[in-house]
């Protein structure tokens, strides 16, 4: 048999495809598929920028975008109109449902005098949140078949969209007492102290928050049929062998499950290898297991502040944090689910900068064309005259955009030196997608299983190890000193750096033992 083509010849073949099929494809006449109601915030910076490009050269030829509402929540248009743009923005995707969201910039102090900012306005998705009724930020791992990325199957997580941290209330006080007074709504009922306390230091910060529990149900709801959906085993993660007060998230979790879905996984055999049931992970497990299961194939629920950190996590060992999608879900009043689509990462000042100067840069939009497409789906799933024909476009784009990556003709953090710049990429894969969408019927979707390309993490612009430092790391584990790790050599690594794999018996009795000792350390603290 042949050899197969290296991913260089396989981009010059793509080009060549495509260089020939452009005459034929100039003279097709595409008639713009009507988008339905959607809305559209930009941000800035550099993910502005290439979604400009991206808008410009894959929607606007194929997509009637005239029923979408746009918002510019820029740092200017925030400030130049006193944060009204921001209201709009909430109240019309309260309205319209599906919402897409580029990466946005909250301003420091430092920006504020720069940009000649009247305030240094905050985070937009407080009141995102708040706005559209917020449940779950949905956070995944974005996978292009026949890449080999970080984890092997999707990884999926649900992070409770209000309390804990994020809305804290605080102050630095002194020495003295704190008393944390409840008042029920009914004034007829008796107030009571939540909690008494001395403060015996000189300087202390109290902070009070509260974490409703009221939407756990919803969530529960939407991470158990995603689970089933991906044929993923569920776990939800909490520290309440500690934080006593997060047993109760714990408990409406599990009562769903047991009435709505442990039959199901059951009956998708996704329970076999942990106990037949639900099962409970503290946070601590939970960081570890993160980077042992990198076969992938689990989801996690968690609390607001556990999920912001552990999906960071997930981010790491899938590449970064553009491969993890994160998706706000709320509800309308009847029911009716509001989805907000955007990219986990920023909008990536650095390349920006170097924009500014006149230098080349290769931005990887992969995590906000993910984004974008699946706010078009939910907008088509909402008002389906034209789905099949959006669901034709979401597709096409999604493939163009997967199959440059797969020959060779990705941004350089997939693609190494020799990748396309911003412009390129967004040019190479605009001619795909005209050719795709020039063919009659279903959009070609790419079904091969075999992995094409694993590209390494050094193409990534941040790539920053010290290699001579990891190459100490390794001698150390080196024990006979011939220039490689043998099966025990690696068997003492694994077990001195953490990630280690143990039998399931012993897992569980490892669980049992932090679980104890954190009772116990709580005991110990209690006035």
């Amino acid at each position: 048999e042949p050899p197969e083509p290296t991913a260089t010849l396989q981009a010059m073949l793509r080009r060549v495809q495509l260089r020939a099929f452009a005459g034929h494809a100039r003279a097709f006449s595409v008639v713009p598929i009507k988008a339905p109601p959607m809305v559209y915030i930009s941000g800035e910076e550099m993910s502005r920028y290439t979604m400009e490009l991206i808008m410009d050269k894959w929607v606007k030829p194929f997509v009637d975008t005239s029923d979408w509402e746009f918002f510019d929540l820029s740092c200017r248009a925030r400030d130049d109109s006193q944060d009204a743009v921001l209201h709009g923005a909430v109240e019309a995707g309260s309205r319209i449902g599906a919402i897409f969201k580029e990466p946005t910039v909250t301003p420091t102090e430092v920006q504020k005098k720069r940009l000649g900012l009247k305030k240094a306005w905050g985070s937009p998705n407080g009141a995102m949140r708040k706005g559209w009724n917020g449940i779950t930020i949905s956070r995944d791992t974005i996978h292009i078949p026949g890449i080999e990325l970080g984890f092997k199957r999707p990884v999926l997580f649900e992070r409770h969209a209000v309390g804990g941290e994020y809305g804290a209330g605080w102050s630095k006080v002194s020495k003295g007492r704190v008393l944390t007074t409840f008042f029920p709504e009914d004034m007829k009922d008796k107030a009571y102290v939540v909690d008494a306390r001395e403060v015996q230091d000189e300087e202390s910060a109290v902070v009070v928050y509260h974490n409703p529990l009221d939407n756990v149900h919803d969530l529960a709801h939407i991470f158990f049929t995603r689970c089933l959906e991906a044929q993923v085993v569920p776990y939800v993660v909490t520290k309440k062998t500690v934080f006593k007060w997060q047993e109760g998230f714990w408990v409406k979790m599990k009562e769903v499950f047991d009435e709505r879905y442990k039959e199901k996984f059951l009956a998708a055999g996704l329970l076999e290898g942990c106990g037949r049931d639900l099962q409970h992970l503290i946070s601590d497990a939970a960081t570890m297991q993160i980077i042992r299961w990198t076969n992938g194939g689990f989801g996690m629920a968690c609390h607001n502040y556990d999920g912001d950190m552990l999906t960071d996590e997930v981010a790491q060992v899938h590449r970064s944090p553009g491969f993890i999608t994160s998706n706000l879900i709320g509800k309308k009043n009847d029911g009716t689910l509001i989805k907000e689509f955007e990219a986990s990462h920023g909008t990536v000042a650095d390349l920006w900068e170097m924009h500014q100067r006149g230098e080349e840069t290769s931005m990887n939009p992969l995590g906000m064309v993910v984004a974008l497409v699946g706010a078009m789906d939910h907008a088509a799933t909402l008002h389906p005259a034209n789905k099949a024909a959006i669901n034709k476009f979401t597709v096409s784009c999604r493939e163009a955009m997967y199959d440059a990556f797969r020959t060779g003709r990705g941004t350089r953090d997939m693609s190494g030196p020799e990748g396309n710049t911003t412009e390129q990429f967004v040019q190479a894969v605009a001619e795909d997608l005209e050719r795709r969408m020039a063919q009659e019927g279903p959009p070609e979707v790419w079904t091969e299983e075999k992995v094409v390309a694993k590209p390494s993490r050094k193409f990534r612009r941040n790539y920053d190890l010290d290699e001579e430092a990891m190459r100490a790391v390794f001698d150390k584990f080196d024990l006979d000193g011939d220039g490689s790790i043998s099966f025990p050599e690696f068997l003492e690594m694994a077990q001195e750096v953490g990630i280690a794999k143990i039998k399931e018996s012993s897992a569980a009795a490892l669980e049992g033992r932090r679980a104890r000792k954190a009772a116990r350390q709580m005991e110990a603290v209690k006035p």
